[in-house]
């Protein structure tokens, strides 16, 4: 014999059961299906977005390893500064070391690249602080000493206060479109020259806005 069918009711909190809570359903003005396909919509942009970041940033870095003569090098090179920004406590206390900052001065963004010299590109993180932006070889470089007798070792930096910068300029390659750089001017004309930036566009943009942000506030 089955039981006898009632109808359902919420639970209602009582003196036997003083946990139990009605949790009515709000009404909805919108179907389930067209909730499901609003969802999947929303879903779909942010994949699509993410697929973009994501072949961007793959590009990028296999652009910043191609632009070392040593392909390898690089690859190592690189893991060995990430590990070293680890084993120091970040990108701000090793900026604040390599260029004595001040307490009142703030590392805003640190982006690996290269800076060309006339001896080659060489590897490095480009610092933007709120006082200056500023360069730094991820290794010391060897250089004859006085006398060429010997050699000497030294980290290749490059400081330019943010009051003495004039320009940002992106740019690219005519012949390969793939390789980008930023050109940065000083006021006294002094022109400084990054590429093989892994997140370039995001270099480009604060860099950009940083000048512009300087020179409104001061002007």
């Amino acid at each position: 014999m089955q039981p006898a069918v009632t109808a359902w009711a919420p639970p209602m909190a009582t003196e036997a059961d003083p946990y139990a809570m009605p949790s009515p359903v709000q009404p909805s003005s919108k179907s389930t299906t067209e909730t499901v396909k609003n969802a999947l919509s929303r879903w779909g942009r942010k994949v699509g977005e993410a697929t973009k970041k994501a072949e961007d940033l793959s590009r990028n870095t296999w652009q910043h390893l191609r632009t070392a003569p040593s392909f390898t090098e690089a690859a190592v090179g690189r893991i060995a500064r990430g590990t070293k920004v680890l084993a120091e406590g970040g990108h701000d206390k090793i900026f604040r070391q390599a260029f004595s900052a001040p307490p009142d001065e703030q590392l805003r963004k640190s982006y690996a690249c290269y800076l060309s010299t006339s001896a080659g590109p060489v590897m490095g993180i480009l610092y933007l602080s709120t006082a200056r932006v500023a360069f730094c070889s991820d290794s010391p470089l060897s250089y004859e000493a006085a006398g060429g007798e010997a050699k000497e070792w030294s980290y290749y930096k490059v400081a330019i206060p943010l009051h003495r910068l004039r320009a940002a300029s992106a740019s690219a390659s005519k012949v390969n479109p793939a390789e980008k750089f930023i050109q940065l001017v000083s006021a006294d004309k002094h022109e400084f020259w990054f590429m093989g930036f892994v997140n370039y566009d995001g270099a480009v943009m604060h860099l950009q806005e940083a000048l512009s942000g300087f020179h409104n506030l001061h002007a």
